[in-house]
């Protein structure tokens, strides 16, 4: 579907030098663009590791970008980097479930919308 079967592993979810922001550059294709960001949002259930790059793509949904698409392409070379990497739960087995949660107040520059963000610890 993304055309990556022989793409090269990623060894991180997104480029931290990139700096993902809405600009003028030409539109993607934005069915197929919510269709991946979905199917990644959907992992994040079990593969934490994702969130904060899925959340920030997903900020993009209504006009995603050829740059936008990258990133979520870097994503799924990610995940394929590591596939055994994933959340298990022995049935029976007690855990303890601490989170956390934050959000900025108008922290986009590009549209003055929030981030939220958050953290779980099982242990």
């Amino acid at each position: 579907e993304t055309g990556l079967l022989g793409a090269k592993p990623a060894t991180l979810p997104m480029n931290p030098r990139i700096h993902i922001h809405d600009d003028d550059s030409e539109p993607f294709d934005s069915r197929s663009y919510r269709s991946l960001i979905g199917k990644q949002l959907y992992l994040t259930v079990t593969r934490a590791g994702i969130s904060f790059a899925v959340n920030k793509l997903s900020q993009f949904m209504e006009k995603p970008r050829k740059v936008h698409w990258d990133a979520a392409l870097m994503i799924v070379r990610y995940l394929k980097s590591a596939p055994e990497k994933r959340l298990w739960f022995k049935k029976g087995e007690c855990v303890d479930i601490e989170a956390y949660s934050d959000v900025d107040y108008v922290g986009s520059v590009d549209d003055r919308k929030s981030t939220t963000g958050f953290c779980v610890f099982v242990g």
